[in-house]
């Protein structure tokens, strides 16, 4: 490259956001202010040099060039404006070994731009062959490997935060804020902590996911994203969708699903590529961080499983009605277990409600199973009735648990249904262990041998989790007594109701079924719970017995 008898000089400033030093009362680090003193030092002592411009990319990576101010620069150095840059040192150009290495060797050459690197002793129009292809690229190779390194650890600094319960997070979750004392601790926000109870509640009486955000926008409530910015938030999202965002049931849903309000922290769901771009890709729900109660709940563990069961099911009101009916998405045909429809006739002035399986309405393969809307209240007001005073005098037992010696060994053996399944573990252990004499008699193929051997084992390995299962319940029962996952003040309440309504039925009835004959079956939300209650009841009257003493 030939020297010039002037230059006009571009000043090219970088850091990066992991190693900025900027506080609040600075409009730059103090690293871009020494970098720009050191490179006008420079500047003044050469005759031959003025500067064009000054250009800063203040808490920008240099693993990639997409940086604002390096694109301004290379559109002068294009247009002609520019036939010098001088940077601190090769990092700051960009710490990508292969882009910069084609910057220096190729792009800057090509448009007779002198490159001068002060800290590295690196000048363009005076380096030789070995400074330009062996110094300089191997310079390159280091800072990228520099970039590299720290990108691994903050990872794996983010990683443990996100163990540890730490929310490290730009934004707090609708109906949280960063707490002022600590800013890795979430704490609810009083008024949107009260709107996420207000949809959840809304869920549970029958609202669908778009009824809930037509009733937020005509409330005037700000959705999640006007409220950030209303609040001062330097808030960006891809959910725009107009001038100002309003609530959609795409919003709602988000928030019904959304296990940070049981005091779950959930985080890394997604992750970078890798260091030198910026996109990111969702993970996969298993690889998410999840940390339980690692803040305050907004909403009971109990709530949040009816509505993960209502979201999975056709809630949606009839024609003209804000909500649905106090059956909707809880009715289903005994028989073929397809949801039951509602059917409205009205006669004379005179309207009367039943329900007919949905697969009869369509195919004619099932046949009616028509209850009347009057009769399944009686029929489900009582069977709840039922169950719910059997459950309370039942729970009244166990209370006697802690007067009496009741060993958890004991119990475990006395459970009929892990009994049964340990004996149906034994079955798969035994099958399992038949296959190599099979396989030696040429009864089955190698082939066969592996896949039953997979499947047994599969098998086997779900009974052992549905045994934990089993037993974590009791130790529950145990360690928290009957409340454990059960609100018995809201079954105390169901001795009292004359008439059902639909938090009610929800927060206990999982499905009813509806047989031929109108028999009705209510499945019960806590029906392992329940089932463990009675257990460990007649455990208890059984060893009161055995012992002479009255329970």
């Amino acid at each position: 490259m030939k020297a010039k008898e002037f230059y006009n000089v571009a000043i090219y400033l970088r850091l990066s956001r992991d190693d900025e030093d900027i506080d609040g009362s600075k409009t730059e680090s103090n690293s871009i202010s020494s970098q720009r003193d050191m490179i006008r030092g420079f500047i003044r002592k050469q005759d031959d040099m003025e500067i064009y411009d000054i250009y800063v990319d203040d808490g920008y990576s240099g693993a990639n060039f997409d940086r604002p101010e390096f694109k301004r620069m290379m559109k002068d150095v294009e247009a002609g404006n520019v036939d010098c840059v001088i940077v601190k040192d090769l990092s700051r150009l960009g710490r990508d070994y292969i882009e910069a290495g084609r910057l220096i060797q190729k792009t800057f050459p090509a448009f007779s731009v002198r490159f001068i690197a002060l800290t590295d002793h690196f000048d363009s129009l005076t380096a030789d062959y070995n400074e330009t292809s062996l110094v300089v690229p191997v310079k390159n190779f280091v800072n990228d490997s520099y970039s590299r390194d720290i990108s691994g650890k903050v990872r794996s600094h983010q990683k443990i935060k996100r163990e540890n319960g730490d929310f490290i997070g730009a934004f707090a979750v609708y109906g949280y804020k960063k707490c002022e004392d600590n800013r890795n601790q979430l704490v609810p926000d009083d008024y949107a902590a009260d709107i996420v109870r207000k949809i959840f509640a809304w869920k549970i009486e029958g609202y669908s996911n778009l009824a809930i955000a037509n009733r937020l926008d005509n409330l005037g409530i700000l959705s999640p994203m006007e409220y950030k910015k209303m609040k001062g938030d330097k808030f960006q999202t891809g959910f725009v969708t107009g001038v100002k965002a309003k609530w959609s049931a795409v919003a709602v849903k988000r928030i019904l699903s959304n296990e940070n309000y049981i005091g779950t922290l959930v985080q890394g769901k997604e992750e970078k590529v890798n260091y030198k771009v910026k996109k990111s890709v969702k993970k996969p729900e298993e690889e998410w961080t999840k940390v339980p109660d690692a803040h305050e709940a907004i909403i009971s563990k109990e709530d949040f499983e009816i509505v993960q069961d209502l979201l999975m099911i056709d809630t949606r009101a009839g024609g003209g009605e804000e909500k649905a009916h106090i059956y909707a998405g809880l009715l289903f045909c005994g028989d073929c277990m397809e949801p039951m429809i509602r059917r409205v006739n009205r006669y004379k002035g005179k309207e009367t409600v039943s329900f007919i399986c949905s697969t009869k309405n369509k195919s004619g393969e099932c046949s009616r199973h028509t209850i009347s809307e009057a009769a399944l209240n009686q029929l489900v007001l009582t069977g709840l009735r039922t169950q719910v005073s059997l459950f309370l005098n039942k729970s009244r037992v166990l209370r006697s648990i802690e007067q009496m010696e009741v060993n958890f060994e004991e119990v475990v053996a006395f459970d009929k249904e892990i009994e049964r399944l340990h004996s149906e573990q034994d079955k798969y252990l035994g099958l399992r262990a038949g296959l190599y004499e099979d396989l030696k008699k040429q009864i089955i193929t190698e082939e066969d041998f592996k896949n039953f051997r997979e499947i047994y084992e599969k098998r086997y390995q779900e009974l052992q989790q549905a045994i934990s299962n089993q037993e974590e319940t009791i130790k529950r029962l145990f360690k928290s007594g009957v409340t454990a996952g059960i609100n018995l003040e809201r079954m105390k309440t169901v001795m009292q109701v004359t008439e059902l309504d639909r938090m009610t039925l929800v927060s206990l009835v999982k499905r009813i079924l509806v047989y031929e004959d109108k028999r009705v079956y209510l499945e019960l939300r806590s029906k392992e719970l329940f089932s463990k209650v009675l257990m460990l009841a007649g455990y208890v009257e059984t060893l009161g017995q055995s012992r002479g003493e009255a329970v």
